[in-house]
Order: structure tokens, then sequence, then C-alpha cells
């Protein structure tokens, strides 16, 4: 019969107590029947708590959950490998995009008496808005990729009460497939993030955006991704990303401006035989920017080549911080699938132990009441 059904609880009520068996006074086959345990009533065992495999059946079962067991780990283990150069490569890159903050605040103080018209942070009333959703390519990661879609959603919800038209631009194909099922929500552009994103990838979303900016299609840009924030916790987040801040800081959807500096690093290390982590907060500094500095090209040169070059880092930092979200909650799943795993294994071989010797005991059984009958 298949074992597939078969529940990982099992109440030790519902074995049959073969203590009373021992004794030679019951040993005739008429009071062996009589000893046999009465079926469990429903109030006392539903039909779930009840196993009606055979130990061929629980042999397999207990195989095919080793054999899980060592696949989850293996993923585990990669996983770890790889959030780790992902969370390396946030966090390399935060001094250059923090920089690049400073020399953006420094040139626009110059520009405050002057009047200049900059196209990526001119504020227009809003009549439509772009919305980028950073998904993950792959599953396997617990509710990584629902999280985003669901923030997704309640934003797309939010902007249809206040009579705002939107279009989507998902980038992953988790977020691919979801918005291709639903014709409803209009799209503009799909793209995949890829394992590793590189500045090419987010050029092509800085360059779409860009071009829906600058040519009035959309009147806002909204950047929806997973930040990163440690191996246990990563918050879904809604950043504006066009227009840009004049001091070239990304707000969220109320004003504020993001404080990237603190950060979580970890490391992988071995305690008693078995894989550890180690965390530790760090700082970030930010490098001072000189006030003397003078420019010799024209500040409005420098600022018209500074903001894309901005908008495609903060793009890239999405992907990144999206990638190294993505890699910590597939981790936790995988290790929480191989407890589990390690659990089952477990409870199947109790009752694969007591299933064989209840059979074991009653073949000797069997044996002995034949031969009480022959004597």
């Amino acid at each position: 019969m298949s074992c597939s059904n078969l529940t990982t609880m099992w109440a030790s009520s519902n074995l049959p107590n073969l203590d009373h068996l021992s004794s030679r006074s019951f040993l005739s086959p008429s009071r062996l029947l009589s000893a046999a345990p009465a079926p469990a009533s429903s109030a006392r065992a539903p039909p779930s708590t009840v196993v009606h495999c055979g130990l061929r059946e629980l042999r397999d079962r207990i195989d095919s959950v080793k054999n899980t067991q060592k696949i989850t780990e293996a993923m585990k283990l990669v996983a770890a490998a790889k959030v780790r150069r992902a969370q390396e490569a946030v966090v390399s890159g935060r001094p250059f995009s923090e920089t690049l903050v400073e020399v953006l605040y420094n040139i626009n103080e110059q520009l405050q008496m002057e009047d200049v018209d900059v196209p990526l942070t001119r504020v227009r009333p809003v009549r439509k808005i772009a919305l980028v959703v950073v998904t993950g390519d792959r599953g396997l990661c617990g509710g990584f990729n629902n999280a985003i879609i669901k923030k997704a959603e309640q934003r797309i919800a939010e902007l249809k009460l206040l009579g705002i038209s939107f279009t989507v631009i998902s980038v992953g194909k988790k977020g691919n497939t979801y918005f291709q099922r639903r014709p409803y929500i209009p799209v503009d552009r799909f793209l995949e993030a890829g394992n590793l994103p590189t500045t090419k990838e987010a050029q092509a979303i800085a360059d779409d955006v860009f071009s829906l900016f600058i040519s009035e299609e959309v009147d806002k840009v909204e950047l929806l991704y997973t930040k990163f924030v440690s191996l246990v916790k990563s918050d879904p987040v809604i950043h504006t990303l066009l227009p840009l801040s004049p001091k070239g800081e990304i707000c969220d959807i109320n004003g504020v401006c993001v404080d990237a500096a603190e950060d979580e690093l970890f490391r992988l290390t071995t305690k008693e035989g078995k894989l550890t982590v180690e965390r530790e907060a760090v700082r970030t500094p930010t490098p001072s920017f000189s006030p003397i500095l003078q420019f010799e090209q024209d500040p409005v040169q420098i600022l018209d080549a500074l903001l894309p070059l901005y908008l495609n880092s903060q793009i890239l930092r999405a992907l990144q911080e999206s990638l190294a979200s993505e890699l910590a909650a597939r981790m936790t799943a995988m290790s929480n699938a191989t407890d589990n795993a390690v659990e089952l294994k477990k409870t199947l071989s109790m009752v694969y132990n007591r299933q064989r010797q209840a059979k074991i005991t009653g073949e000797i059984l069997e044996i002995v009441a034949g031969a009480d009958a022959l004597t």
C-alpha cells in the first residue's frame, strides 16, 4: 500500500501493547485472538495518525528522506557560499555610492544660486508611475518572491484608489511569470536579473526608466526590491528612483532618505563539526568631501554626467541587495528543510523499528503457540 500520506507524528498510545503476551498463560490461539488490541475509536486516534504502511514502504520512505536531506544540506552550503560573495559585493559598492552622493551634494550647493534645469531632478504632477519590481530567478527560497510580489500588489491597489495610472517593469523570472499570468496588469518590459548582477544589466534597466521619465510617459519611477538586512531578515522596500533628490539620495514614498551605512557582516565557520555563522556589525565610513574643491568644467555638465551614473549605481545596488536577500532566504529555507528531514527520518525509524519488533514478536508467539498445541 502507498506510504505517501504517512504522517510525521506518531502517537505511541496507538501502538499495540504486547507486554501482556509475554506470559505463557496466554499462548493458546483462542486467547491470542482475544488478546489482540481493539481498533482505536475515531475520538482517540483520528485516521491521519494511523500508519498503514508495510516495512518495505517505510524503508523506501526512510531512504527517500535521507536523499532529500543530502540535497537540502548541499543546497544550504551552496547558498551560504554565494550569499557571502553577494554581501561583499553590496558592502564594497557602498563607499562609491556614498562618495557619489557627496559629490552630487556639493555640486548642487554650487548650483543653488543659478537657474539650472536638470531633467532628472524635475518634479512634475504625478499622472502615471512606473514600478520597477525586482524578484528572483529561482524558487526554494521561502517567502522571498511572495513578499516582494505582495508588496507590489499593495502598491498597485493604492495607486488604483488614488486614480493614478501605472506600468510595471518586471526584473526576474519569478516576477515575469507572475505578471504574464495576469494580463490585466500593464507591463512595459520583462527583464532578467541574472545570477550575478552587473553594470550592463543595471544599465538596461536605467536606460528604460530614463527614457520613460525624460519622454514624460511617466512622472515618477519607484523601485521595489528586497533590502538585505541580515541573514535572517530582509525587508521589501519601495524607493523613489526618479525624480532624483537634489542631494542625490534615494528616498522612500514617505520622503525618508535611505541610510545604508550600517550593515551586518558574517563569517562562515565550523563549530564542533557543524556550520555556524559569526555576525558582526560594521559601520562603513563616509569619506569627507573638501568644500574648497573647484571644478574645471561647468558644474551643469558634471551634474548631467553624474546623475545617470548615480542612477545606474542605485539600480545595481538594488539588484545586488535583492540577490543577497534571495540567497539568505534560500539558505534559511534549506536549513529548515534539512532539520525537518532529520526529524522525519528519526520518527520514521522509530515507527519502522516498532513495527519490525511487533512483527518478530508475533512470529515468535505463533511458533510457541503451535508448539503448545502439539504437546
